[in-house]
């Protein structure tokens, strides 16, 4: 195991050369130049769409209202999980709106008798295809987002970063500011085994959803 070891480090290390500068790595958000706008929503819905989640863009209130009602006929979502701070305009009339909490264990068990959740994201990151959720009263409790087996997730164009780094950045204002934990989704909760046969659900939403709110919507 040893040699094995000293072999894989060893063509590291020829592969990298010995005196290659960290400047010469690529930053970390090379891959999102100066995207703004349209251009910015657009990669962020193709990099989530890359982990098998689907994606909706909505020019309006009324489109998204529609998003979502579709997103819970695809599953069969009769009874569904609404975080607290949603409004009803949001929640499609065919379903039943279930308060989420998870105060107690109780309230956590709950949740895996919904169909799914609602929740709105308080971050999106474009370089990853990343959803951030604060906890916060758009979000909901953090085992909402992840006991249910549907996720139907709204992004707002305007909570879309570029990179990781503004991501982070972002990210550490809000937990200075509320003391929360944040839960980061970048897909479907999906692993594989070692025989690499991939298994959806293990610990979060086997089906996401997410419908972004195009900008000026």
């Amino acid at each position: 195991m040893s040699a094995a070891r000293d072999a894989v480090l060893g063509r590291i290390r020829t592969a990298l050369g010995p005196d290659r500068p960290a400047a010469e790595l690529p930053p970390l958000d090379a891959t999102v130049p100066g995207l703004t706008g349209a251009a910015l929503v657009e990669r962020f819905a193709e990099r989530v769409a890359d982990y098998r989640a689907t994606v909706v863009t909505a020019v309006d209130e009324h489109a998204l209202r529609v998003a979502v009602d579709e997103a819970c006929d695809r599953h069969g979502v009769a009874r569904l999980g609404v975080a607290p701070g949603i409004e009803d305009g949001r929640v499609p009339a065919g379903v039943t709106r279930a308060p989420v909490d998870a105060a107690t264990r109780d309230d956590v068990a709950a949740l895996t008798e919904l169909d799914g959740v609602l929740a709105v994201a308080t971050l999106g990151i474009a370089e990853t295809g990343t959803i951030v959720f604060d906890g916060g009263p758009e979000s909901g409790p953090r085992a909402a987002s992840l006991v249910p087996d549907v996720l139907i997730c709204i992004v707002d164009a305007a909570s879309i970063v570029a990179s990781v780094p503004e991501g982070f950045a972002r990210m550490g204002a809000l937990v200075r500011e509320s003391g929360r934990p944040l839960t980061l989704v970048s897909g479907p909760s999906a692993t594989s085994d070692i025989e690499l046969q991939r298994v959806e659900g293990v610990h979060g939403p086997r089906q996401l959803e997410v419908v972004v709110l195009a900008p000026g919507a």
